[in-house]
């Protein structure tokens, strides 16, 4: 039997119909589900923290190293400034260790010099940082992470150097603190928006 060609098209195209509609159907819902996974933490997000070079970085002239670090790491730096804490201001950035034996001395510590605040993005940029400076106490960082920026240049548990917001939250409220409501205690000394 002999067919026409315009008669064999037709038979085609209506056997092929199911199979394409159904690849289609399969081709967008994998889309959607891969769709759905990146944005739901299949990929890192974004993020910014807030990083101080708290007076015995400033002091030592280590700014110019752990800015280079930073910036080696991915980061960029958004925004940043030298400041110089007052008391009010110094017990209110810490205000949640106000329950804590070093409280005192901690506010003490940042008030006794001008620091360099910053802030920082990158993916995932509140860890990335926090891992970056290390353990709270520069000593145990000398031996556990000796790499890190407070194994560098930090001394003990206060006197180490750097500070990392610890979470996204914290993170927005320090960002605030110093870049937006700039409370009356705080005294500009240097400003550089990058």
């Amino acid at each position: 039997m002999i067919q026409c060609c315009q008669c064999y098209k037709l038979q085609m195209t209506v056997r092929l119909t199911p199979f394409l509609t159904r690849s289609l159907f399969f081709s967008f819902f994998i889309f959607l589900v891969l769709s759905v996974t990146r944005s739901s933490g299949g990929e890192a997000q974004i993020e910014r923290t807030l990083a101080i070079i708290k007076p015995d970085g400033l002091f030592g002239n280590h700014t110019d190293a752990v800015k280079k670090i930073i910036l080696e790491s991915g980061f960029r730096i958004l925004k940043e400034k030298i400041v110089q804490l007052d008391q009010e201001s110094a017990a209110s950035f810490y205000a949640e260790h106000s329950a804590r034996s070093f409280f005192h001395s901690l506010v003490q510590y940042m008030t006794s010099g001008p620091v360099l605040v910053m802030v920082l993005e990158r993916d995932d940029a509140v860890s990335g940082w926090r891992t970056l400076i290390g353990p709270t106490d520069a000593i145990k960082a000398k031996i556990t992470h000796p790499q890190s920026i407070r194994a560098m240049c930090g001394t003990d548990a206060e006197k180490n150097c750097v500070h990392g917001s610890d979470s996204s939250q914290s993170a927005q409220r320090e960002i605030s603190f110093f870049f937006d409501s700039m409370p009356s205690g705080l005294q500009d000394i240097e400003h550089d928006e990058l």
